[in-house]
């Protein structure tokens, strides 16, 4: 906060006329005229996050390293170096944000030269106070559907990408709901996560959630495979490029740090990442600052920072494959989210949601899951965990029957593995669940005491 900005300030009030976004924004005003400061200043202090003022470039600059800001609004015509000279220096060491230009004179010669280093909009003085919010709206609104977009995309080029549940962590065994209250406890929390557990077990969904919990919920959640995107380009992927910084880089690129500006970055599969990438992560973390490639400015950065991995980093650590003290900073708050195996009967609730919606997707109709189905379902292992309970339903949709033969052989690479305890408890909990919790005809049903049952669900914490 600069020395001309009260620190007691009324919290800004949205204004629908100028869409969502304003009030939420940080904007620099960069002039040498104190009146124009002056009156933008008090238009928008009632209706942004923070408004700062500099009344020369060098001011400018220095505020720009020290605080992200939405918007840039800039006075062309300035003593000393030119608004558009300034942006132009700016821009060929590292920035992104977007530029609205004030002008006296809207040649055609300084249209171009703006447009050409990335100016967004223009306001022609004199204007109306309408025309400099409408600018800054449409600023605001711009930048936001492209980072949404560009999130979008990226993550439909992900192999991993799940179009189900993304935000719903289901489930009433006590494994999941444990899971779910340590979620709802940290997620108001700024403190790192880590979501550890077996591939398929819903890291990434149990990230969404933790998002959607936050205070941080109206902003982008970015998830970002690391084992995903080619070790040559994930650099430039996660903290951006400057133009010109290697073969290819024809424009400035934000890189998916700075798209999650003020919102969640989901790192999964954060044990792939390269060994020499993890010094700069671990930077940074601790220092809150992005430096893109071929940048000379450090860019700050206000995220929500949450990880994902199915290896066991403690022994990446010490084969030295992952960096300890990287491993440290990221193991806050670690989250083990439980295998569907350790699940009970959440397998069939499950199997009955992917049932409906891939059948719904797909227009094809459900098949009926039957008591010899279901039987199956609570007694398989799940090595694939809620991803191989997924594709099974999809696969079981398309051919309109569950196959034995697949099943057959599921089967029996299962039960090579799975304990004679293992198979009691699930048989208990499956007749449980036809007896609808009542434990006396459960027990009838399975021709054991009532005492029986109640010894073993205690010794299951159920």
């Amino acid at each position: 906060m600069s020395e001309e900005t009260p620190r007691d300030v009324a919290e800004p009030v949205a204004d629908p006329e100028f869409g969502p976004w304003l009030a939420q924004a940080s904007i620099l005003v960069v002039d040498d005229e104190p009146g124009i400061r002056n009156f933008l200043v008090k238009l928008l202090r009632p209706r942004c996050r923070l408004i700062e003022e500099s009344a020369d470039a060098r001011d400018a600059s220095r505020k720009l390293d020290g605080q992200h800001f939405d918007v840039v609004i800039l006075d062309n015509v300035m003593p000393g170096k030119s608004g558009l000279d300034w942006l132009a220096e700016q821009r060929a060491i590292g920035f992104f944000t977007d530029v609205i230009l004030m002008t006296a004179y809207a040649d055609l010669d300084t249209a171009i030269g703006a447009l050409r280093i990335g100016v967004i909009d223009f306001v022609i003085k004199p204007f109306r106070s309408n025309q400099l919010l409408n600018a800054v709206a449409r600023c605001l609104d711009r930048a936001r559907l492209q980072r949404e977009n560009f999130v979008l995309r990226h993550e439909l080029k992900s192999s991993s990408q799940q179009l189900y549940l993304r935000n719903k962590l289901l489930g009433a065994s006590a494994a999941i709901q444990k899971a779910r209250e340590t979620i709802a406890r940290v997620a108001p929390l700024p403190t790192p996560v880590l979501f550890t557990g077996e591939s398929g077990t819903g890291k990434e969904v149990a990230a969404r959630s933790l998002h959607s919990l936050s205070n941080r919920a109206d902003k982008l959640f970015v998830p970002v495979n690391c084992g995903a995107i080619p070790s040559e380009m994930i650099e430039s992927e996660l903290f951006g490029h400057v133009r010109g910084a290697f073969t290819g880089a024809g424009k400035t690129r934000e890189g998916l740090f700075m798209f999650a500006q003020g919102g969640t970055l989901f790192l999964d599969e954060i044990g792939e990442l390269p060994y020499h990438l993890q010094s700069k992560l671990l930077r940074v973390l601790e220092d809150r600052r992005v430096r893109p490639v071929g940048s000379e400015r450090e860019v700050p950065i206000d995220a929500r920072y949450v990880f994902a991995t199915n290896a066991d980093l403690q022994k990446r650590v010490a084969a030295g494959t992952f960096r300890a003290d990287l491993y440290f900073r990221i193991n806050v708050m670690q989250i083990d989210l439980p295998s569907l195996r350790e699940r009970d009967q959440d397998v069939l609730e499950l199997a009955d949601i992917f049932m409906r919606e891939i059948s719904n997707q797909l227009g094809m109709p459900r098949v009926p899951i039957d008591a010899g189905m279901r039987t199956f379902l609570l007694q398989y292992d799940w090595p694939g965990n809620i991803r191989e309970l997924r594709n099974l339903i999809e696969r079981t949709v398309i051919l309109g029957e569950f196959r034995e033969d697949y099943l057959k052989s599921r089967a029996e690479r299962s039960t090579s593995d799975v304990t004679l305890a293992d198979v009691e408890r699930r048989h208990i909990l499956f007749v449980l669940r036809e007896s609808r919790g009542d434990r006396e005809e459960a027990a009838r049903r399975l021709g054991i005491s009532r005492k029986t049952i109640d010894r073993k669900c205690a010794s299951w914490q159920l």
